[in-house]
């Protein structure tokens, strides 16, 4: 299945850039963040960051676990921030 982020909400940008900005903190692959922390890092409704993560997790550039997020695919979240 080919990567296409034209069905990438408005504001997925914001999310890919919050995340690339950790992970280059963690110098890992993997963020322990909770959708409310993240939701309050940003100014948004958790319910709006869980949707996000789950088109990400859709896409195969997240994993999402309990307070947890495994970046899977570095190159398609970079994509999404340029």
């Amino acid at each position: 299945m080919e990567f296409s982020y034209n069905h990438l909400p408005r504001e997925g940008n914001h999310y890919a850039i919050l995340l690339w900005d950790e992970l280059s903190k963690t110098g890992g692959n993997i963020l322990y963040m909770t959708h409310e922390q993240i939701a309050r890092y940003i100014g948004s409704a958790r319910e709006v960051v869980s949707r996000m993560l789950k088109y990400f997790s859709q896409e195969g550039i997240v994993e999402l676990g309990r307070g947890s997020i495994k970046i899977l695919d570095k190159n398609k979240l970079r994509l999404l921030i340029d």
